[in-house]
């Protein structure tokens, strides 16, 4: 009996290979994390002909590059990465609760990638523990109900207020035609992006606000955050981003609870 069991183990480890794989590639297919599944392979494949050909200087070159890269692929990943990781779960989907904060991620997710497939250009600020009023109160105020109809109707180019940001404060549209300061240095910005991604990337400097940009011209999603704005993000990135910024805590526990009715709260 053991030996037949002896046989199997090599089948149940390559099987569960297979399923890690499987897993990896469709959560990073068309995303820009698949660039790096593709640098990885090539880098495996490099480092297994310095092996191969017996080059230990160059060996040992790769393998220093390595302590760092690992260290600093999962901080520029971390938002992809919590999210794979929160979908590992041993419960199907039929369990899984629907928030409002997940039902107004994917309504705006929808719609910043329609204005993007359409070119329309746009400018999207999310308030977060730094209070954007200054700016809203200069600005056209709507305090409407987030929809996604509305979002994209202010930025099509016939109305007035598409000239400008749109602040979003949870899940409440505050204002539209919204003015931002201008980045102080951006000397980062290619030539190609122009005053919106300046008052993208100048309102990320001075307050902890997520901004979004759409390019008219390119069509491309860019994200600034604390003075860096990455361009290019795809849908995944982008939900990923958001949910590891804003995802609210699933469980509030007040705190005048005694210790046991707080444990009953928790074990809910």
């Amino acid at each position: 009996m053991m030996w037949f069991f002896q046989l199997l183990i090599p089948g149940i480890e390559i099987l569960i290979i297979a399923v890690i794989v499987y897993y990896m590639l469709s959560f990073f297919w068309n995303t820009r994390a698949m660039d790096l599944l593709y640098g990885s392979l090539a880098f495996m494949t490099f480092f297994a002909l310095s092996k191969w050909l017996n080059l230990p200087v160059l060996e040992k070159l790769m393998l220093y590059v390595v302590n760092v890269a690992v260290l600093a692929l999962l901080i520029i990943f971390q938002p992809e990465l919590r999210l794979a990781l929160s979908k590992l779960s041993l419960k199907g989907k039929k369990y899984r609760e629907i928030t409002e904060f997940d039902k107004f991620l994917e309504s705006i997710s929808q719609s910043i990638y329609r204005l993007a497939d359409r070119r329309i250009g746009a400018l999207i600020v999310l308030e977060n523990q730094d209070s954007l009023e200054d700016l809203a109160n200069r600005a056209v105020l709507l305090n409407a109900q987030f929809s996604p109809e509305l979002l994209e109707s202010i930025f099509i180019t016939t109305t007035p207020l598409h000239d400008g940001a749109v602040i979003i404060r949870g899940t409440l549209i505050v204002s539209a035609a919204t003015i931002l300061p201008l980045a102080d240095d951006s000397t980062h910005l290619s030539k190609s992006m122009g005053t919106r991604h300046r008052a993208g990337l100048g309102v990320s400097q001075f307050t902890d606000a997520l901004v979004i940009v759409v390019s008219e011209e390119t069509g491309k999603v860019s994200i600034a955050r604390d003075g860096i704005m990455t361009r290019g993000v795809k849908v995944d990135r982008f939900k990923g981003i958001i949910r590891s910024v804003f995802s609210p805590p699933k469980v509030s526990i007040p705190s005048n609870l005694n210790i046991w009715e707080q444990v009953k709260l928790w074990n809910r």
